[in-house]
């Protein structure tokens, strides 16, 4: 059985269609009811922060991915993350399911040249702190060999149902309305996304790969490009004029004044004012795939999500 921690976020969902594509039995396990339903699927609610509600949740698992994801406040993840991966770890030691676990890089925090598997953790951030301690407890498990884990780490993403991802708000939200796009930071700038569902199709390989295990990974991501050739791109698809505003530092903070998400953003800016170049060839050539080109994901999204 393959269950999923934090059911009904992107990287999630996308995970669950690719369960389902290939009928698998699914456990769905989240704090609200899943719009996912069939034969094979169950939905259990939990609390991550709940260790005994983690434990009953996991019963009969041979596969387990933590896809979850917390509201975007540091506060919150430095007092919730690790508690959260404690008993996602104490999960799979009970039930000896292989685990999964669906991460960011912000443990890596601002490098010159690209992020692959092997660069060293040099965090920039708050955030980028507690997710460099959370990842560090798992593989050091891992590695003494108590449980069987995993990690998959993308880039920022695009293709999110939730519109969370700020290439598709600012973007080609925009775009698609016939509006003036914007662009956080130096649009002169590389920068990596990850395309949803390929991170999801990246998680049901690893989960069906036992060969994969205790090691981290990166999703299939296409080559970076600069914020204008995004923007360029995007506006081709959407058949209008390639005009955008660029949002800076100050800018961000003034706003995050009245909104925590965003003031959330501001501690991340570096990874918008310099090149974000995210390295996915470990993954592409173990499994043998390639990701959607940003072309592709555009033009895809523009008939479905974004559809004028």
């Amino acid at each position: 059985m393959h269950t999923i921690l934090g059911a009904g976020g992107p990287v999630a969902n996308a995970l669950t269609r690719q369960l389902i594509d290939h009928n698998q039995t699914i456990n769905l396990v989240s704090r609200r009811p899943s719009k996912f339903s069939g034969n094979n699927i169950t939905w259990q609610k939990a609390d991550l922060l709940n260790r005994d509600e983690v434990l009953n949740a996991v019963k009969g698992s041979t596969v387990i991915y933590l896809c979850a994801g917390l509201v975007y406040d540091k506060d919150i993840w430095r007092a919730q993350w690790p508690i959260i991966m404690q008993n996602v770890i104490e999960a799979a030691k009970q039930t000896q399911a292989r685990l999964i676990f669906f991460d960011n890089v912000y443990m890596y925090g601002l490098l010159n040249g690209a992020m692959t598997e092997d660069t060293p953790y040099n965090p920039q951030s708050v955030k980028g702190e507690v997710r460099a301690k959370i990842a560090t407890t798992l593989m050091d498990e891992a590695k003494a060999g108590n449980i069987t884990a995993s990690i998959l780490r993308g880039a920022d993403f695009y293709g999110a149902e939730s519109m969370n991802s700020f290439y598709d708000m600012m973007v080609l939200d925009k775009f698609s309305k016939g509006q003036k796009a914007q662009w956080i930071g130096d649009a002169k700038t590389k920068h990596t996304f990850t395309y949803v569902p390929d991170a999801g199709k990246a998680m049901y390989l690893l989960g069906q790969t036992p060969d994969s295990d205790n090691q981290i990974w990166h999703a299939p991501s296409a080559p970076a490009l600069t914020g204008k050739q995004f923007i360029e791109l995007a506006a081709d698809v959407f058949k209008v004029e390639p005009k955008f505003s660029s949002i800076n530092k100050l800018m961000l903070w003034m706003a995050g004044l009245f909104n925590k998400t965003i003031m959330g953003t501001v501690e991340m800016y570096y990874q918008y004012d310099h090149d974000y170049i995210f390295d996915s060839s470990k993954f592409e050539k173990a499994f043998g795939i390639k990701p959607t080109t940003y072309l592709e994901g555009i033009s895809q999204l523009s008939q479905t999500q974004f559809k004028r």
